[in-house]
């Protein structure tokens, strides 16, 4: 089962999703206090299970409706997703993969993992 760990820095808080296997599928904005940091954690559980995805790396591609993945390329050419609320705000963001597969995986692994991921806080 996957889990969240927020992380506290200079008086603001992330986020990592991380799966069961300890590898981090998501990570998060700062944010201002832990109060909106879990807020964006529940809206990471609320948006992945019904989200779009939109394959920005495709000619032609069709815009969704939010709640989306959006799937496009970074300077470096490999794949990314972030996670889009139903208000349009990005709200996880994943790191790059070389094959679209992996990118296709991840988005996976959010939607699976999200939902009942236990809060915790990183340790120091």
């Amino acid at each position: 089962m996957g889990k969240f760990v927020i992380k506290e820095k200079n008086g603001k808080y992330s986020f990592r999703l991380k799966a069961g296997n300890g590898e981090i599928i998501a990570t998060s904005q700062m944010y201002k206090s832990l109060q909106t940091c879990k807020a964006g954690i529940a809206s990471v559980g609320n948006n992945a299970p019904i989200a779009n995805v939109e394959d920005q790396t495709k000619e032609g591609y069709q815009i969704q409706k939010h709640p989306k993945f959006e799937i496009y390329t970074d300077n470096a050419g490999e794949f990314r997703f972030r996670l889009k609320a139903k208000n349009g705000q990005n709200i996880a963001a994943s790191e790059g993969y070389t094959a679209l597969k992996s990118c296709l995986n991840g988005i996976e692994s959010v939607r699976k993992n999200a939902p009942d991921a236990k809060i915790e806080m990183e340790e120091k």
